[in-house]
């Protein structure tokens, strides 16, 4: 497969899934700014679900022309990583209407888990149809940076089941603030 045609269809779906996850956003039963505030989780699982996968559509994109070809387990593991993103608006959607619930937010933080180890065997494809480049554990990302982020991700699971279930949330959102300042950072010193 040619790997434009593979850029191209992961641009669509991610566009496709971004799009849907703003269509799941509840609307307020009386349009007032408390019936607004009411809805702030709702609103705060939107931007980060939307967020993490922008962040994670312009690795992706940053990465991207380094790459000559792609293989047959490229296309799998992205197809198997644009499954699991397909299930953000889902589990978006259950999130934001049972925060404090254990189940929900341990769904999305599987979700979240499985699309980044997707994204690491892309990486790794990658590394096997590209001789002579190197892709990081995660594309441009550092391997103590990879080690990190699952960390975070893991960590935050853990608590969730354990003590506090919203604390998947907001590990993935230090996870996404973490990862744009490094990002900031890495474009600024080159």
């Amino acid at each position: 497969m040619d790997k434009e045609r593979l850029a191209a269809f992961t641009d669509a779906v991610l566009a496709i899934i971004m799009t849907i996850l703003v269509l799941e956003l509840e609307k307020p039963t009386h349009v007032t700014w408390e019936g607004i505030w009411e809805l702030r989780v709702n609103y705060f699982a939107y931007a980060l679900s939307f967020f993490w996968l922008g962040f994670m559509w312009l690795s992706h994109h940053n990465a991207w022309y380094k790459i000559k070809k792609v293989n047959n387990s490229t296309v799998v593991y992205t197809l198997l990583m644009l499954f699991f993103a397909s299930l953000f608006p889902y589990t978006t959607s259950i999130v934001a209407q049972n925060f404090n619930n254990v189940t929900a937010q341990f769904m999305y933080g599987i979700v979240i888990l499985l699309v980044s180890l997707s994204n690491i065997g892309i990486s790794h494809s990658l590394n096997v149809a590209n001789h002579g480049k190197y892709f990081k554990t995660l594309y441009d990302l550092n391997t103590w940076a990879v080690v990190l982020d699952l960390s975070i991700k893991v960590l935050g699971l853990i608590l969730t089941v354990t003590v506090f279930p919203p604390a998947v949330l907001y590990a993935v959102l230090i996870n996404v603030i973490v990862l744009s300042v490094s990002e900031f950072f890495k474009k600024d010193n080159n």
